[in-house]
Parts: structure tokens; C-alpha cells; sequence
């Protein structure tokens, strides 16, 4: 008998590194053949071309940067801190019995509407940007093993949500807002000097959208993951005490807090509104602004909340006898997750030579100047943009980032093909959450494969970075379909897009 040839399998860890020598080595060709790109810019009203070089990591400038900035790199390397204060409130959230007694009783909920519910929950999240990513990751994980599920359904579904919903959702993220800002500058430079941005311009068609992708979503999910997941070995639940009076303390505590949050973000009560940020002037941008004291400390504030109301509940039901069991139950959830920051700071390293070598920079000016070029409009050149920033999400992987080196070129273009600039924009963010969902090179796809690795129990199987997007591959390619379909139908029939907003001008 022929023994059969095993399947070669490259840990994430490994894949990163060969990925990092691969950009390395880019840097080296792109640099030797001079190879360069025209970045158009916006700078004081006008457009500004400048010439864009790769620089190589190995040069002796390169390799100074290499070694000079690794530790700095791990260090500045946002996921890392956002997920360590995320898990410390979820861990006093397990250790307490809070989460076994809230979740456990849904443990009877069809699958199919778990799987609704946590689409939903999660494109509405992306309100807050990403750092949904950091606080909802491992928090879906938890609660799918209260309710009995398999986390590491709760855990792709929630990234599909966020990443392929990101452009959805019941209220514009200050993502939105940002991209607005170039859009409007975009607009005014060569097509209408008057041309105003609606931060609400899309609202309708975002609202829809997040219904459709949601009930879509879950039959992709139900269709094509389910049968795909490695089945794991579930887990008992700890012999934890409940208490009645307990959960009504927590609860009282939780809407306190919660009252004296809300209390904080709103401006018209006396005193209030102290957490926002009162140089913007649309309320959402003072929620959710970069200087923003509400949307800096979000994951820091549920994190209080969670260490609170943890130990209330557990100090009063006797799962926690003493400050050693709380302190030691802060870092419950840790379990399992040192190998999270040893991909954390390959990654790391990856993210930080990439920029270093200005590789994306190079990559993307010349798509965008490829498109320039077109001589077609409508259907062909939405398509076009399409194919053009999914390629660029997958090296470029900021959004607001990505939209200044393309919004200069596409936001005039498409308004002289007669298509509005609130509209070019929402492709933009529809798209450019689909492309975010594939590639390793996204700082939030290492800490997404992190949690899968972590509630993998399977020793058959092994969490790697293309296997992991090889079982994810039709669904993501589904929602860019329905996408696809929302943009075209949108377009087509000429609904409006929102407060304002159309899509032809």
C-alpha cells in the first residue's frame, strides 16, 4: 500500500515570517529596477503629485531601521494593549459565575438566530471602529461556551461581521466621518469648490444593508462554515454558586454605571458631555473622534464596568472569597493565549517593514493611476474600483490610509463619470471591508486567529493563516457578491442613499 503523502502546514508563525522575507525581499527588487509610484495628494486645496520610492530593508539604512525599531514596533502595536484590557474585565466576567448565570439559561436559542444575533451585534459594533475587533473577539468566544455553542463559530462568525459589515451598521463610525473629510476635499479641488459632505448621506443604505448581509450571512455561515469547523470537545461548566440576590445587586450597579456613562457623552444636561471631544461639531465626531476622551477609553470603560459588577457578584455569592480570587480571576482568560502575543510580534515586525519600505505606497499609487486612465464610466468603472481596492486591501490594510492615496484620483473621476462622491465613498467602505477580511497583513486577523487557535481543542486539526482562509474563502466571496448586487441595484434603480445623499449627480 502506498502511504499517503501528508499535507504540508505552515504555523502562522512561520507563515509570517515568510511573508516579512517576502516583502523584504520585494523591497530589495522594487529598489534595484528603481520601480516607483506618483502619489497625488491634497495639500493646502491643491493636488500635489510626488514621486513615492521603495526603500530596502536591506540596505544599511534598512537594517539600522530593522533592529533599531523592532522592540518599538511590538510596543506601539495597538491590538496588543486593547486585548490584554479587554480580557482582564472578561476574565472577572468568568471567574465571578457572572457570565455562567447570565448566558447559560439561553442555552436552548436555535442556532440559526445565535448566529443572527451575533451578525447583527457585531456590524453594529463597528460604530466604534476597530476596536470592536479587540473588545467582541474574545467576549463572543465566552458566551458561545455559556450557551453551549461552539466558540469558534461565535468567533469567525463575529469576525465576518466586522470585517465584511463594516461599511453597515445604524449609525456612521467616525471612520466615515474621516474619510468624509478627504472626500469633501476630493470633491472641491477640480469638480464643485461648494460640494458639502453628509456624514448621514448613506445612512439608508447602510441600514438596509446591514439587514440583508445579517439574514444573507447566516445562510452563507449555516451552508458553508458549520460543516467546515473542526468539532471540539465541549466543555462542563464550573460548579459555580448562583445568587439571585447577587445578580440584582450587579444588575443596579451596571445601570449606575451605565446612567453615569451615558450622563458623560451627552451635552445638553448640565455638566455633562465631559468625554467628548468639543472641538467637532457633529455629535458623532465628538463621540468617536481620534481625540476623543469617550472613544480612547471605550475598552478601558467596559473593562471597569466588567470588574465591578464581577466582583459585587462574586464577592456576594461566595465565588469570590477573598482579594487574592479576585485578583488571580482577573487573568482567567488569559489561559491559552500566550502563543496570541507571539503572533502579535511577528506580526508586528511584518506591519512595521511593509511601511517602512513604502511597498504599499508604491503598489497602490500605480493601481490608482492604472484606473485613472480609464476611458469608460458607470458599471465598468465601479467594477474597476472594485477590483482596485480589494487588491490594495490586501498591502494597505488602513482604511483611511488607503482612501488619501485614492480618494484624490477616484472621488473627481467618478464625479465626472456623473457618479456622487458620498456614493464613490460607500463603495469604498463596503469593499474595503471585504479585503480587510483576507489578509494576514491586517493587524486584527492575527488577533482573530489568535482566539481560534486558543478554543481549538482538536488535536487533528491546526489553526494556520490559509487554512483558516481557505475555510472562510466562499462566504467572503458570497458577501462580496451581495455587495456587489447592493451597489449595482443601488445605482441602477437610483434609491436615495441617504439623509441628502444620492447616487448620481
Amino acid at each position: 500500500m502506498k502511504k499517503k503523502k501528508q499535507k504540508i502546514s505552515l504555523g502562522p508563525v512561520f507563515t509570517i515570517m515568510i511573508i516579512t522575507l517576502f516583502v523584504a525581499l520585494l523591497s530589495l527588487l522594487f529598489s534595484v529596477l528603481q520601480i516607483r509610484g506618483d502619489k497625488t495628494a491634497i495639500v493646502n486645496g491643491y493636488l500635489e503629485t510626488s514621486v513615492v520610492t521603495v526603500k530596502n530593508i536591506f540596505s544599511l539604512e534598512g537594517l539600522t531601521y530593522l533592529f533599531s525599531y523592532s522592540t518599538i514596533h511590538f510596543a506601539l502595536f495597538e491590538p496588543l494593549f486593547l486585548v490584554i484590557i479587554s480580557l482582564i474585565g472578561i476574565g472577572i466576567g468568568e471567574k465571578s459565575g457572572l457570565f455562567q448565570t447570565i448566558f447559560s439559561p439561553l442555552r436552548k436559542i436555535k442556532l440559526s438566530i445565535v448566529i443572527v444575533l451575533t451578525l447583527l451585534i457585531s456590524m453594529i459594533s463597528t460604530i466604534i471602529g476597530e476596536y470592536s475587533f479587540a473588545l467582541l473577539l474574545p467576549l463572543v468566544g465566552v458566551i458561545y461556551h455559556y450557551i453551549g455553542k461552539n466558540p469558534l463559530l461565535g468567533i469567525f462568525t463575529t469576525f465576518i461581521g466586522l470585517t465584511c459589515g463594516y461599511a453597515s451598521g445604524f449609525v456612521p463610525n467616525y471612520d466615515t466621518i474621516s474619510l468624509g473629510i478627504l472626500t469633501q476635499a476630493a470633491a472641491r479641488i477640480e469638480v464643485d469648490k461648494g460640494y458639502i459632505f453628509n456624514p448621514f448621506s448613506t445612512l439608508y443604505i447602510m441600514i438596509i444593508s446591514t439587514f440583508i448581509l445579517t439574514f444573507v450571512g447566516t445562510f452563507f455561515i449555516q451552508k458553508f462554515l458549520i460543516p467546515k469547523l473542526p468539532k471540539i470537545e465541549k466543555e462542563s461548566l464550573e460548579d459555580i454558586k448562583t445568587n439571585k440576590h447577587a445578580l440584582v445587586y450587579s444588575n443596579f450597579t451596571f445601570i449606575l454605571m451605565l446612567l453615569l456613562l451615558v450622563y458623560s457623552i451627552t451635552p445638553a444636561i448640565p455638566g455633562g458631555g465631559f468625554l467628548l471631544d468639543k472641538t467637532e461639531n457633529i455629535y458623532v465626531a465628538q463621540l468617536l473622534s481620534e481625540n476623543s476622551p469617550f472613544k480612547s477609553s471605550i475598552i478601558f470603560i467596559i473593562t471597569m464596568m466588567l470588574m465591578i459588577c464581577g466582583y459585587i457578584y462574586g464577592k456576594v455569592s461566595g465565588n469570590i472569597k477573598n482579594s487574592n480570587d479576585y485578583s488571580v480571576g482577573l487573568s482567567k482568560s488569559f489561559n491559552k493565549l500566550g502563543y496570541a502575543f507571539v503572533l502579535m510580534f511577528f506580526t508586528s515586525q511584518m506591519i512595521g517593514i511593509l511601511n517602512w519600505t513604502n511597498l504599499g505606497e508604491v503598489i497602490s499609487s500605480n493601481l490608482i493611476s492604472l484606473i485613472s486612465q480609464a476611458k469608460f464610466s458607470g458599471m465598468p468603472l465601479i467594477f474597476s474600483m472594485i477590483i482596485i481596492i480589494l487588491f490594495m486591501s490586501l498591502i494597505v490594510p488602513g482604511t483611511v490610509e488607503k482612501w488619501s492615496l485614492s480618494s484624490p484620483i477616484l472621488v473627481p473621476l467618478f464625479m465626472r463619470a456623473n457618479i456622487t462622491p458620498e456614493f464613490t465613498q460607500f463603495i469604498f467602505e463596503a469593499i474595503n471591508g471585504i479585503g480587510k477580511s483576507m489578509t494576514p497583513i491586517f493587524m486584527y486577523f492575527i488577533v482573530f486567529l489568535a482566539f481560534l487557535e486558543k478554543y481549538d481543542t482538536n488535536i487533528k486539526t491546526k489553526t494556520t493563516i490559509f487554512g483558516t482562509i481557505n475555510i472562510m474563502l466562499p462566504i467572503v466571496l458570497l458577501m462580496l457578491g451581495i455587495w456587489i448586487l447592493i451597489i449595482i441595484g443601488w445605482y441602477v434603480i437610483g434609491l436615495p442613499l441617504g439623509i441628502g445623499g444620492v447616487t448620481t449627480l
